[in-house]
């Protein structure tokens, strides 16, 4: 089927299913959702798609497990965590990265101003970042002198912004606390207490002074700049260089029972993140004005564009050049990478949400059995006979896992090779070991 509009391909796909509704939650990161609607790709591929938002993670993930939704643009965490069966257990399934990076850690002014005394500055009396959470461990033992907890929000149990909080956090010597099996809070052993607030919330619960920090995707934290209440302290391109943020998520049974309908999404989706990075960048303006409509995100077009377009503002006045805050398709971005997913179950295991010791070939299995790398390159494989895009943008020879994330391209200068998880996992200081296990509110185990 097609509208008449968008002219089908001599190789179209024959699609099982061609209406489709799928979810997002407002964020710029859904942007290859809005563009692959936007720009005509999903009627390219001869679907016809509703996007429709939801009120926050968990109402998302189970609409798509229902049925409700056929996909949705979901945390890289959530497909992994409900495969696995940690929260809502259901076999869902990835052919499609939607972006890296696009995160921040944000701070109240109080807190800020706490903080700036133990921060270093340039030449040009500016603080020198990436800014470390060794500087706001003073902060956070101010409060416990003062018998007061330290309460900071992150958007979900098993989201990025949880793992690149407690990542941070941890490098400074501040423990995030555990889960366990009998206690889901995450604050066993804690130093900070973090917990829950859906990302538009968070700027007016820190302007309460329920928080004194979170972290969050855009435009969350610009929000808090533009509002004058707080101050983002760190990317997360600055704490994890290129982590995967966003994936799309669909059930193992609709991607088994709807093969053809998923290469097509894919091949869409391909196209949308395709153009909001070529030229450099040059149709991101055109983004943040579809991004800012109601439907979408529904931000001011100055808070989306003070990160979708090459900057990032950290003090108010303070912005700077981050050009991969946001990366959509540059750098394989799209390309689902089984050490992507390897680093997430890493960090379940650390902190706990894995109660117990796996071997490496558990973290290699989990992670083959949620992302579809196979699916995304054939949708790749279409798309560069099709003239649509480069062969050169794809790793075809890949394996499906990274090379080893540096040391330099880390906060805490421990690098990351995806396939050896164990010997990662124990090279970390704060987070349990190999044959640890929490027992009540400690750590047990060799």
């Amino acid at each position: 089927m097609t509208t008449g509009l968008f002219p089908a391909h001599a190789d179209m796909l024959d699609v099982e299913k061609d209406e489709l509704k799928f979810g997002f939650i407002k964020l710029t990161d859904m942007a290859p959702l809005a563009i692959a609607y936007e720009k005509g790709f999903f009627e390219d591929e001869g679907l016809f798609v509703t996007l429709e938002p939801q009120a926050n993670w968990k109402v998302l993930l189970d609409r798509v497990i229902t049925g409700e939704l056929d996909g949705a643009h979901m945390l890289s965490g959530q497909p992994i965590a409900a495969t696995i069966g940690f929260g809502t257990p259901a076999h869902i399934v990835t052919p499609f990265t939607m972006d890296l990076n696009g995160n921040a850690i944000t701070v109240s002014n109080d807190v800020w101003a706490m903080m700036k005394p133990h921060i270093p500055t340039d030449a040009d009396g500016k603080s020198v970042h990436p800014v470390k959470s060794d500087t706001l461990k003073p902060v956070i033992d101010q409060f416990r002198a003062e018998g007061k907890p330290f309460n900071m929000g992150m958007v979900f149990p098993v989201s990025t912004h949880n793992y690149e909080l407690r990542y941070w956090l941890a490098a400074g010597n501040i423990h995030p606390g555990y889960y366990s099996p009998t206690d889901i809070s995450g604050q066993i052993k804690a130093d900070a207490l973090l917990s829950v607030t859906p990302p538009p919330q968070m700027p007016s619960t820190l302007e309460a002074g329920t928080i004194h920090g979170y972290s969050v995707g855009e435009p969350w934290n610009q929000q808090a700049v533009f509002k004058g209440i707080g101050v983002p302290v760190v990317t997360d391109y600055d704490i994890f260089k290129n982590r995967s943020e966003k994936v799309f998520g669909i059930t193992a049974d609709f991607a088994k029972q709807n093969p053809n309908t998923t290469l097509a999404l894919t091949k869409a989706l391909i196209r949308a993140a395709q153009w909001l990075d070529e030229g450099d960048n040059a149709n991101r303006m055109e983004a943040v004005e579809i991004l800012s409509r109601p439907e979408y995100v529904g931000a001011d077009k100055e808070v989306i564009a003070n990160s979708m377009t090459g900057t990032f503002e950290y003090e108010k006045g303070d912005k700077r050049d981050v050009p991969d805050f946001n990366v959509f398709y540059r750098h394989f971005a799209t390309y689902p990478y089984y050490s992507d997913a390897v680093w997430y179950l890493t960090q379940m295991r650390r902190w706990g949400q894995i109660a117990e010791h796996k071997d490496d070939a558990w973290y290699a299995e989990a992670a083959k059995s949620v992302y579809l790398p196979d699916i995304y390159l054939e949708a790749a494989k279409m798309l560069v006979e099709e003239g649509h895009v480069a062969e050169a943008d794809f790793p075809w020879g890949s394996d499906g896992y990274r090379p080893t994330t540096p040391a330099t391209d880390v906060i805490d200068g421990i690098p990351f090779d995806g396939k050896q998880p164990n010997a990662y996992i124990d090279s970390l200081p704060i987070g349990l070991k190999s044959g640890q296990i929490i027992d009540g509110n400690e750590v047990a185990g060799s």
